[in-house]
């Protein structure tokens, strides 16, 4: 392993000044298990760091906080435990709990951050399908203050977010999800730990009656970056939640992902479980949107 200077701040602004003034030759540690494997096989996507930039000591970075009357909160620095194991989360955000809860190995979770999964922007992240249903948004700040940016924006393709070189992953805020909505995330995977998805799928339903109201589909490790399967969610608006909707959705799903071939899976399998993933998790979705109406 290379040489590098390392720096533990005690503050988000310390931190962004210490990025600002690496010029782009740092790279912030979070749980570490993505950023110390790749350097160490000299795997990093970026220039090998001069400077890293430890968030272990930001308190502010830490933390899932919920209210009805904001919703979700989690700071970038919560563990992969802290999030699959929270009450409010499993209770309102099952698909979340379920997509950390397969973040690898016990010991990875309690390490691993959810800011840190986003970050990498790994096309198999296994949190990222949930924040896209459930419509998260992300708190970025740098050097000229905060923004907010939609989680669905900040992917710009494998390992590349929005975020600049200066710029940190404060938090993620999920809003409440309506009344009669059911969310779920499964992927498929060689191995059931230790694995990475080779089809990562998540669905949130909100029905009235046996009308969906409102559909949101995300898929992971088909294409270049996490996305939304856009015509699966305007195959399934307004339409009657059965067989035949979820059909019609899961063929759309298909046309929605691009996924490549590779060691881990063919595109043309890759393309097959897009369409028996989702078409089962949108039955169980609805019956999970029943049971909280």
């Amino acid at each position: 392993m290379h040489t590098f200077e390392y720096e533990a701040p005690e503050t988000i602004d310390e931190a962004v000044r210490l990025l600002k003034e690496a010029g782009g030759s740092a790279r912030a540690l979070a749980g570490g298990t993505d950023l110390v494997v790749q350097m160490k096989e000299r795997a990093t996507r970026f220039p090998y760091p001069v400077t890293v930039v430890s968030l272990d000591r930001i308190s502010e970075l830490h933390g899932v906080d919920f209210s009805d009357a904001d919703g979700l909160r989690i700071g970038a620095g919560a563990t992969m435990t802290d999030v699959a194991t929270h009450p409010a989360v499993r209770e309102r955000y099952a698909a979340l709990a379920e997509g950390a809860g397969v973040v690898g190995s016990l010991q990875t979770m309690n390490m691993a951050t959810i800011g840190g999964n986003v970050c990498n922007a790994a096309p198999s992240a296994d949190t990222v399908p949930p924040l896209l249903v459930y419509e998260a948004e992300a708190v970025i700040v740098g050097p000229n203050g905060r923004r907010n940016l939609p989680i669905a924006e900040l992917f710009r393709g494998p390992g590349e977010t929005a975020l600049a070189p200066d710029e940190l992953l404060a938090e993620l805020r999920l809003p409440l999800p309506a009344a009669g909505t059911g969310a779920v995330y499964e992927r498929n995977t060689p191995r059931k730990q230790m694995d990475i998805a080779v089809v990562g799928v998540a669905v949130a339903l909100t029905l009235s009656g046996d009308t969906i109201q409102r559909a949101r589909v995300a898929l992971g490790a088909v294409a270049p970056t996490p996305l939304r399967a856009t015509s699966a969610e305007a195959a399934l608006q307004g339409q009657t939640a059965n067989e035949e909707t979820f059909a019609k959705a899961a063929e759309a799903a298909v046309k929605d992902s691009s996924p490549i071939t590779d060691l881990r899976a063919s595109a043309e399998f890759r393309r097959h479980l897009v369409r028996v993933m989702t078409m089962r998790l949108l039955a169980e979705a609805a019956n999970r949107a029943k049971g909280t109406s």
